[in-house]
């Protein structure tokens, strides 16, 4: 009876990922294919295999700009986030004061509101100010829903930490800067990491704010591949070569904190 129920799972389990994967396996063979064989016929594997869609957007300047500037707002939002959000979460964690739990429950309406509520302020802030089209400008705007996210996980993480462990430190005379950045941070780096994690996926997938924060030189990849679709039809080689390159930014960061992600769902924060 045991070995049916492991046969049962076993089979369950292959289904399960046959149907996790079969998405990503099938833009890759999509990315190797031509458009007349994408829309021509249903193929497993391309017929025709050809690279001309990575060329494309390695060669051209329009396609692997959008890739540098989301990389290079999304780190900063990311840096920023957790710079603000590391302070705040410590706040929330350690201490008690009038309106605290008001002022954690404005941070996390702000993550629920859709970001078109905050487009117009955002723009007539920055034309003001002379920042559209610059990374600086989209990383700013994205810390409205990743810093009161940051908060949230940090915080969560931050609580597991006895009280102990601070006042300790205190009577071994450690100032605070030494106390919080030579022990109470390693003690919750799972929580910065799974932090990072999601600031770096929601900044990183954003397209609103960044399409109407951006022109030309901070225009990021997902604003780039709205390029794809013009009168003679839709470009569907050369989008899902942008969707793969698109996708390994984001598992490359899920490498690096897999662990994290882990403990996270772990602690019940994730």
């Amino acid at each position: 009876m045991s070995e049916k129920r492991m046969t049962k799972r076993h089979w369950f389990l292959l289904v399960y990922l046959v149907f996790a994967i079969l998405p990503t396996y099938w833009l890759v063979n999509m990315s190797f294919k031509t458009n007349e064989e994408i829309l021509g016929q249903l193929t497993l594997w391309p017929a025709n295999f050809t690279w001309d869609n990575y060329l494309r957007i390695f060669t051209d300047r329009s396609w692997y700009s959008g890739y540098i500037n989301s990389l290079i707002y999304v780190s900063m939002n990311t840096v920023m986030a957790l710079t603000v959000a590391l302070p705040a979460a410590y706040a929330f964690s350690r201490y008690r004061f009038i309106g605290d739990k008001h002022v954690f429950f404005w941070l996390l309406t702000n993550r629920m509101t859709p970001p078109a509520v905050f487009l117009l302020p955002f723009f007539q802030l920055y034309t003001t100010m002379g920042i559209m089209d610059t990374h600086i400008a989209v990383a700013i705007a994205h810390l409205v829903f990743n810093v009161p996210l940051a908060v949230w996980i940090l915080e969560g993480f931050m609580r597991g930490v006895p009280r102990e462990i601070d006042e300790t430190a205190y009577l071994d005379g450690y100032s605070f800067h030494h106390f919080f950045f030579r022990i109470f941070l390693p003690l919750i780096k799972a929580g910065i990491g799974v932090a990072a994690f999601f600031c770096f996926m929601f900044s990183w997938v954003e397209l609103l704010l960044a399409r109407t924060l951006t022109s030309v030189n901070a225009k990021p990849i997902v604003v780039t591949m709205t390029r794809t679709v013009s009168a003679s039809g839709m470009d569907w080689g050369l989008l899902a070569a942008a969707g793969v390159l698109t996708i390994i930014p984001g598992a490359i960061v899920i490498w690096f904190v897999r662990n994290y992600i882990a403990k996270g769902f772990a602690m019940g924060r994730v």
